[in-house]
């Protein structure tokens, strides 16, 4: 049987050969942050907060059950927008963190949020939703949640397919679990959002667990250190910076940070530091 993989693979090597491929791709990353981490999740204020921190963008958390997902809403979509232009800072993907709490893998009302989205990353122009897959929401030794998961998705995934939206799994399953949805799933719509710090903290090697994958297989980038500023955690980032160069990964072209953050320091301290940090170890994204 043809895996994604393999049809990807095929399906670029005559690009690949005529060096068509390279002419194309743009280079480098924009730097941006979740807003949950900024401690602004789902909150307009997190533009402002991002412009004096410095960064490029923002990636939105689409609410909570409480607010029943806010962003679906066109009048709060609108309000996102608007903000976005007025602080010259982007919306650069969207996520559905209150997976986490109210389990895609099992609540009949995540599959109505995971529907909706794809329309709300359409009307803000972006192309990656993100699906948090933890606390709750963890498929590891789970085999009836990745089963349900799989199914569900392949309900979706055309939608987001024929809107070319990538549903980015995030989660503490290796590279081999990732892949089997990926394959069950049959879809280019659906991809892995990559965090370093999670495959670290799931017992994993986060470069070979990448390379595993490849980079075909993954959306965007989480920068992250639990407790500690960029650079100052256990995480290789000069690995992680070569492996990706080395690999001529771009994705979407953003990187959010998410946390590195000390107890003892400002956010705003923090934060520049860590945007200082990525810009000065990964190339610059240029128009």
């Amino acid at each position: 049987m043809i895996t994604r993989r393999d049809f990807l693979q095929y399906s670029l090597a005559p690009l690949l050969v005529s060096g068509e491929l390279a002419s194309f791709r743009k280079k480098g990353f924009r730097i941006g942050a979740c807003d949950w981490s900024l401690g602004k999740s789902s909150d307009p204020a997190a533009f402002g907060l991002a412009k004096d921190i410095g960064l490029s963008g923002i990636m939105v958390n689409m609410g909570s059950a409480q607010n029943d997902l806010h962003l679906r809403k066109k009048e709060v979509q609108d309000l996102f927008l608007r903000t976005s232009k007025e602080s010259g800072i982007a919306i650069s993907s969207i996520a559905i963190g209150e997976l986490n709490n109210v389990p895609y893998k099992s609540d009949p009302r995540t599959e109505q949020w995971v529907y909706d989205s794809i329309d709300v990353a359409e009307r803000l122009g972006v192309t990656v939703i993100l699906l948090a897959f933890f606390s709750k929401n963890d498929l590891r030794n789970d085999e009836a949640g990745m089963k349900e998961v799989i199914s569900r998705l392949k309900k979706v995934s055309g939608k987001a397919e024929k809107k070319g939206i990538t549903l980015g799994i995030e989660s503490y399953l290796d590279a081999a679990g990732h892949m089997r949805i990926i394959d069950a799933v049959g879809s280019s719509s659906v991809k892995v959002y990559y965090d370093f710090r999670n495959t670290a903290d799931a017992g994993h090697d986060p470069i070979a667990e990448f390379r595993k994958l490849g980079k075909d297989m993954i959306c965007e980038l989480h920068m992250k250190e639990n407790g500690y500023l960029l650079g100052k955690g256990s995480v290789d980032w000069n690995g992680v910076s070569n492996m990706l160069s080395d690999l001529g990964y771009w994705g979407d072209h953003w990187m959010q940070i998410e946390g590195a953050m000390p107890g003892d320091l400002d956010l705003l301290t923090a934060y520049r530091h860590n945007k200082d940090f990525l810009a000065s170890h990964f190339t610059p994204f240029k128009s």
